[in-house]
């Protein structure tokens, strides 16, 4: 029985009829208000096997259940920490913890690109990641880092260490060294952070390769990128003010032709800015998957405010306007496994609830199209009562979404977030809501890691005689010479597909075409570098 009585929840109308349509077996990080900016979640190897809970003789239902576990208070940063993390993960019947490694250019764990953390609460020597992996994926859950894209320091004092991002690309540089995020007004801080600039070359080579070291020093089951855009404080439906470090500008004068300093709203400038993001999150994608190809790139995804119709209506919405991520193109281009919208909406708040609905079924429909693209509707606890957390786990299965993952492990529910119980206190009460008689999570469900027969990637780069490295069109040609697919060199000069059709393909960019090529399964294909006049 439940440890506590969960208040009955009554469905809406429009859950009970989803509810009663959805088929029984699904398929396969948001605002704090919603106004106000996000919060702070924010040669290829032997594949490993997938932490995968234990089945049996019974059908067991596939199901993404997450729980994002945060660094910014206890959770995971002690071995006792871990300890009971894991054991309340397991009783809660969560088979993936989001787990924040990396902070602010810093990783919880000891080989990573990024520098150990300076945190105190972690001891000497100890490597987080490690214990929590090896624990978790005894008890058959699945550990993801959660790496913060963007921010990377916060406070009055330097990190201690001279080779973290913000010492060696922060406030004391100039030129192309530094990459720090600089709004339209000279603003170089997004509330308390500095941030990196994600038009800068040098500072998206980096990002990529944060996420690329901790793939390839520990066996985690999955990567996700959160604050992969640009930053909040900006008018409610945009334009976004933020991108003015000087090498990204020189830049986008360079690859666009444009002069002058270009308005926020300028939608040059915007478009720019904005495949900026997705190049970093491709080439990410395509470098983790080049190491392991069955570790799962996911996203903690932006969904501002009312959800779209349809991709026409995403577009126009909050997210691409406000903060210029467009996780759209990450879902149909197939640069991400699952996407985790952070749907964070307050249950209790009419307009609220209605807007967490339509996100739902946007997801939904994303899915249907892109069913190799998981959907994941990222729920906030800490902005619920549980009945209401308990609720919008019932509206996102109904959706016929793959899974729900909650924010966080630290605030549980509004009581915490307000200060008035404690983690202590709800965490056995939200488990027996979860997973006691009549839970949403009573059974146990499985979720795999991605299958790396299913990996078709290719990769390049070109270099050039004149001109720029990126902003380059780069098409993808079958056998007939027709294009296929076609996307964007990066300031490394950097491009790739990871969806098309089977067959020979070549390459073409600026009138250069590559030598014909079969990318086959389980590999990414690395086409010769491109020599460009």
């Amino acid at each position: 029985m439940p440890l506590f009585p969960l208040r009955p929840v009554p469905l809406r109308r429009s859950t009970l009829t989803s509810a009663l349509l959805a088929p029984l077996l699904l398929a396969g990080c948001g605002p704090a208000l919603e106004t106000l900016p996000t919060p702070e979640l924010s040669g290829a190897a032997v594949p490993t096997q997938s932490a995968t809970p234990p089945t049996s003789s019974r059908a067991v239902r596939k199901e993404l259940r997450g729980l994002w576990v945060d660094a910014f208070g206890p959770g995971l940063k002690t071995p006792q920490e871990i300890d009971t993390l894991v054991a309340d993960a397991a009783a809660m019947n969560v088979n993936v913890l989001f787990a924040q490694v990396g902070r602010r250019g810093d990783c919880y764990c000891n080989n990573a690109a990024m520098p150990r953390t300076d945190d105190p609460a972690v001891p000497a020597g100890f490597d987080p990641l490690a214990d929590l992996i090896a624990k978790a994926h005894a008890r058959g859950i699945q550990v993801h880092a959660w790496i913060i894209t963007t921010a990377i320091w916060n406070s009055v004092t330097p990190p201690t260490s001279p080779a973290h991002a913000f010492n060696a690309h922060g406030l004391s540089t100039t030129g192309r060294d530094n990459w720090l995020m600089v709004k339209n007004d000279g603003t170089l801080r997004g509330g308390a952070d500095w941030l990196l600039d994600p038009g800068h070359p040098d500072a998206a080579e980096y990002i990529r390769n944060m996420y690329v070291s901790v793939v390839r020093n520990y066996d985690v089951d999955g990567v996700q990128f959160d604050r992969v855009r640009y930053p909040d404080y900006n008018p409610v439906g945009g334009p976004n003010t933020w991108g003015y470090n000087a090498t990204a500008l020189e830049r986008y004068r360079a690859e666009t032709g444009a002069t002058g300093t270009p308005e926020p709203g300028d939608p040059v400038w915007s478009a720019w800015r904005t495949q900026q993001v997705t190049n970093l999150v491709r080439e990410t994608a395509l470098a983790v998957k080049a190491v392991k190809p069955d570790v799962s790139v996911n996203a903690a995804t932006i969904t501002y405010g009312a959800g779209p119709a349809d991709e026409a209506g995403f577009t126009q919405s909050r997210t691409a306007k406000e903060v210029l991520q467009d996780w759209a193109t990450w879902v149909r281009e197939g640069y991400l496994d699952v996407n985790v919208m952070m749907n964070y909406k307050r249950e209790h708040v009419a307009d609220q609830a209605l807007w967490f609905e339509q996100w739902n079924a946007f997801g939904a429909r994303m899915l249907e199209v892109n069913p190799e693209v998981a959907q994941v509707s990222g729920s906030a606890i800490y902005l619920n009562d549980q009945p209401g957390s308990v609720q919008q786990i019932l509206d996102t299965r109904a959706a016929g979404l793959s899974g729900w993952a909650g924010y966080s492990y630290r605030t549980p529910d509004a009581d915490v977030n307000a200060g008035t119980r404690t983690k202590e206190q709800v965490i056995p009460e939200l488990t027996a809501n979860l997973s006691g008689v009549g839970g949403p999570f009573e059974g146990s469900a499985r979720w795999d890691r991605p299958n790396p027969a299913k990996l078709r990637a290719v990769s390049g780069q070109i270099t050039v005689a004149s001109g720029q490295l990126g902003g380059r069109t780069v098409e993808l040609l079958n056998e007939q010479g027709e294009v296929v697919a076609s996307t964007q060199t990066d300031g490394q000069g950097r491009y790739g597909f990871m969806r098309f059709p089977y067959g020979r393909v070549q390459v073409r960019v600026a009138g250069v075409t590559s030598r014909d090529f079969t990318p086959l399964p389980r590999a990414v294909y690395t086409v010769p570098v491109l020599a460009l006049p």
